[in-house]
């Protein structure tokens, strides 16, 4: 099992999902529940595909986002911490956009069409500070255009990776955030990476973070390994979950959509070590704001890299809570990684 820390802890911008037209990025946290809610608007309706690969998914409203569906477009997609109790927090989100009137027409009136999951913190902070309506809202509020927060915030505040070994060997998760362009093709990355497994650069197939072998020192335990050695138990279920969304100014259709969010699911499959386990809800949403002409197969390729991108950030930025520690914390995968330091299995 290759280690390699030569991911640099303080990568350097690389763009955000809101460098696609029409969406706003919101976050809202509570460090002493260490649990928080992000929210993504498109208040002038997305085409919404979606992709769920995880056995252990929790969700409001997913037939909006699939095929046969009457509404076409939806106003906003969140995701938060909590497990189930964090469906209830949609309720915020519903609240902003109806004052603000947006929505699906029906009647003389507009009901906003929101969809959304969750991802399980509970093991990390009190379990009994839940995602609210209130929060919610406050990350409607927070929402903006541009310079979206990574990290240890919102949905990421509690998430954590490589927990094979248990809570007491784990590490921080949170929230990342990537973008590329091609000519006037925008396509956009956020994941909230709170996985069971461990994370992997796929340019180089090295563990980054995850499980740690108990003792002094940083030494990454190779979740897989374990698994396939049966030297580890098997994990609590629904105790992890990957939450991703990739958005494109591309034009699609609701079909396009979830082809391009089941495309997108490999940035997870090349990351996560391992992905959609039995015990992670993993997912991915797929939102479509523009007219552009463009090939799916350059779409989905942009949209796998975005999303892998986004990921790593997820790790790289988060910082440590709870009693988890974050990989920019670890003294050897800390400034001197830059200089290609690789850290010892």
């Amino acid at each position: 099992m290759p280690v390699d820390s030569h991911l640099s802890p303080d990568p350097p911008r690389a763009g955000s999902l809101t460098a696609v037209p029409g969406l706003r990025v919101g976050h809202a946290s509570d460090p002493k529940g260490t649990t928080g809610f992000t929210v993504i608007l498109c208040e002038a309706g997305a085409v919404c595909g979606l992709d769920l690969r995880g056995g252990a998914s929790s969700l409001r409203n997913p037939t909006v986002a699939l095929p046969g569906h009457l509404v076409e477009k939806i106003h906003a997609v969140f995701f938060t911490g909590g497990s189930a109790f964090g469906l209830d927090a949609a309720a915020g989100v519903m609240r902003y956009l109806e004052e603000r009137r947006v929505g699906f027409p029906v009647r003389g009136s507009r009901v906003p069409i929101v969809t959304g999951a969750v991802l399980f913190d509970l093991a990390v902070g009190d379990s009994r500070r839940h995602p609210d309506p209130a929060m919610a809202y406050r990350a409607c509020r927070n929402a903006r255009p541009r310079g979206v927060a990574e990290g240890s915030v919102g949905a990421g505040t509690g998430a954590t990776i490589g927990k094979v070994l248990g809570m007491t060997r784990a590490m921080k998760g949170g929230v990342g955030t990537a973008s590329l362009s091609r000519g006037a093709l925008r396509v956009g990355a956020l994941a909230v990476v709170n996985a069971f497994g461990d994370v992997r650069d796929p340019a180089t197939g090295s563990l980054v973070a995850g499980a740690r072998k108990p003792g002094k020192g940083f030494r990454l335990a190779g979740t897989e390994d374990l698994l396939r050695s049966g030297a580890a138990r098997e994990a609590a279920p629904a105790e992890s979950t990957t939450l991703g969304l990739v958005a494109t100014n591309a034009l699609l259709d609701r079909e396009g959509a979830c082809r391009l969010a089941a495309a997108a699911q490999v940035a997870l499959a090349r990351c996560l070590s391992p992905a959609h386990t039995s015990y992670d809800g993993d997912l991915v949403y797929a939102l479509s704001t523009g007219k552009v002409a463009a090939g799916r197969l350059a779409v989905e390729a942009l949209a796998v890299e975005a999303l892998s991108r986004a990921i790593l950030r997820g790790v790289q930025l988060a910082r440590g809570l709870g009693g988890i520690p974050a990989l920019r914390e670890i003294p050897a995968c800390g400034r001197r990684a830059q200089k290609d330091l690789i850290c010892r299995r």
